[in-house]
Order: C-alpha cells, then structure tokens, then sequence
C-alpha cells in the first residue's frame, strides 16, 4: 500500500512539474506566483531540513579526502598467486632427453597449436601414462604428477610444465573504458590497474567514483563499487583489487553526474561533475552569476535529496549579501542531483520558494531512480 501511495504522490509530483515549470526558468521570479488558499496552508516544514550555510554546516558535510595508502591483503594475494589450470587451456610439457614425448612447435604452429590441450573433462593426455586429470590443478602439481607416473617408465625423468595458452579464466572490462575488452586470467595476476589500463584507459566521459565490481562467489553474485579518483588522483591503493575468473569490471558514465542551477541567474543550465568535483560557487560562476538587478544575494538555494526516512529534502541556504559569507560558497561541494536556486523573493518568504521546486526536485529524483533501475534489470 505504502508503494502505491509513493507511485500516487511521485505522480502528482510530476505533473505539478509541468504546471509550475513557468517558475523555474532562467530569470523566474517565485514572488511573481500567486497561490491559492489551500496551497497557502500547505505547510512542507516537516518534510525539510532547513540549514544556513555556516562554518559549522560545512565541516558536518566535508567529506575525509582519500589519502595515499597501501593495500597489505592485495600485496598478500600477489605474492600467493598461483594459476589454477582449467578447461581449454593448452600446456606445454617437455621431457629433457626425450624428443619423442615432446610435441614438436613447428616453424608455422604457435605453442598453444603444437601443445597438451586440457579437454572438457579436465583431462589431456600423455604418452605411457595415458589420460591425467589436471583440471584444478597448479603447473607444479601437474609436472609432479606426470614425473610420478611417467617415472615408471623412464627412470629419473625431468620433466617442464608451462601453459601455452591460457584459455579457461577471463574477465571482462565494460563501458566507458576507451577499449572495452574480454582479458584472459593468466599465470602473471592482474589487479584492477592492470585491467583497466590493458583496456587503454578511461574515457573522457567515465564517472571515476563509481567504478562496479561484480564478481561471483558461493553465497551468488556481489557488487562492489570502488573509487578511481582515490586510487589514481590520490594513491589509495585500498581501492585495487585483484581480478578473478568471471569478474566484470564496469565504468558507467557520468550521466548521473548533474546538478541543476536554476533562478535569477544570467544563464540557467545543467552541468555535470567532474572527477574533482564542483563547488556552489563554481556552479553559479558557469551560468554568468546570479542577476544583479533582481537576484536577492540572500536568496541562494540548494536542495539535496534528505538520507532521513521522514524527510524529502535537505535545503540549505547561503546568505550571500554579506560579502565574507560568500567565501562560503567556495566550500560548499555539491553532490549528484542538486539543485541550485537563486531567487529573487525575500528570505522571509523560502516555504514559498520551496513549494514551487519541491515537485522538480521530486520529479529530477524520481526520474533518475527509474533510470537506474532500468539499468540494474539489463
């Protein structure tokens, strides 16, 4: 009942959009919308978090910047790493002093043509000793169970085991990489740089800080989302993983990357974040700045999506008519979906302001949770 009710309202919401759209372009003016009576008694209070933006507010926001680090748990799994043989791979088994057992390469025959190819039931087979099961098996443990069983045969053999060509493990590197790749597990371990780099880098359009691992394990499929910004920009190796068989490593875009700057602005328009980020007064500088004849300095809105169950929105307000709390603005990092508001209302009058972006924000949030819902069935 409680989703049906949220599918009502969100509904609503986006057909008020369209209804109070007027208010919300470039140079609107929220003073200038007359409201009915029952919209007057409409109180949103309780469904807001009102802050100013204050010294205080800011360092509750600041995020810990990610710092250089070591990764031991990775360091660890390097050092351990071993191949484990599967189905499809090619091995290449040599027995010194014994031309015979070893299959020739051949002037036109790459080493995986001319070696021992795993078959689907784990197995190859070699001369005097038949069919061997190697499948899950490390290269030192194949060469000590062939030397084993081929010494009945010929005495003290010394025998070399390598893959020629490693066929059975693979991961796979998608989206906004410049060249996405299916990459084979092999004998050397590969860590996310190594994949990512081995598919040319990322695009000019990937969103650093969102990167997704999927990786299958016992318990079903796990996601995990890792931050290249703090691995590249800043050196957090906590951020680097070692690649398994069957992982998909996807870098999505950076649609979802957008704030909306709204209002007595000279330009109202939609920018996108960048891996660094983008503070309030970088967001109001690309549009021009607020309007200097009817922008009210005091008057500079941002709504953010509340993470309270009984809160919608978080909005915080900067009163930048005193020139030193300006500086502020410089401080403020936005984050995706924003919404900057610059009116040209009196401050007394903000549940009036709000009113009439309340339902954007809702459509602009209801919008991008069906996007990526959408993009979480594909």
């Amino acid at each position: 009942m409680t989703t049906k009710n949220n599918f009502k309202l969100l509904t609503i919401a986006l057909l008020t959009t369209f209804l109070t759209a007027c208010t919300i372009v470039p140079g609107g003016h929220v003073d200038n919308v007359e409201l009915k009576d029952n919209e007057e008694a409409f109180d949103i209070s309780p469904q807001v978090n009102a802050k100013f933006i204050t010294p205080k507010v800011l360092a509750e926001l600041k995020q810990a910047e990610p710092k250089a680090s070591l990764n031991k748990k990775l360091d660890s799994q390097v050092a351990d790493y071993n191949y484990i043989i599967g189905k499809g791979d090619v091995l290449s088994i040599t027995v010194w002093d014994h031309p015979e057992l070893t299959i020739p390469a051949g002037e036109f025959r790459s080493a995986g043509e001319s070696g021992n190819v795993v078959h689907s039931d784990g197995t190859l087979f070699y001369p005097y000793i038949g069919k061997v099961k190697v499948a899950g098996l490390k290269v030192t443990e194949v060469r000590n169970l062939i030397s084993k069983r081929l010494s009945r045969y010929i005495e003290n053999p010394q025998i070399d085991v390598a893959v020629a060509a490693f066929r059975s493990q693979r991961t796979f590197i998608t989206g906004e990489v410049k060249q996405p790749a299916v990459l084979p597990i092999t004998n050397v371990p590969m860590t996310l740089l190594d994949a990512l780099n081995a598919s040319g880098g990322i695009s000019p359009l990937a969103d650093w800080r969102s990167v997704v691992l999927t990786r299958a394990t016992a318990k079903g499929a796990t996601e995990e989302k890792l931050d290249l910004y703090a691995l590249y920009q800043k050196g957090d190796m906590s951020q680097n993983r070692l690649i398994q068989h069957n992982d998909i490593i996807h870098v999505p875009r950076n649609d979802a990357l957008k704030v909306f700057v709204m209002g007595d602005v000279k330009q109202a328009q939609t920018q996108t974040l960048s891996r660094a980020g983008l503070t309030l007064a970088e967001a109001l500088n690309n549009t021009g700045g607020m309007s200097e004849t009817t922008g009210d300095a005091s008057g500079i809105f941002v709504l953010r999506a509340s993470t309270e169950k009984d809160k919608l929105v978080d909005v915080f307000q900067l009163d930048a008519s005193n020139g030193a709390m300006l500086l502020l603005s410089t401080q403020f990092e936005l984050k995706p979906l924003d919404i900057v508001y610059v009116t040209s209302a009196p401050v007394a009058r903000w549940n009036r302001v709000i009113m009439q972006l309340l339902p954007t924000f809702t459509s602009i949030r209801y919008m991008s949770d069906i996007r990526n819902d959408i993009l979480d069935d594909r």
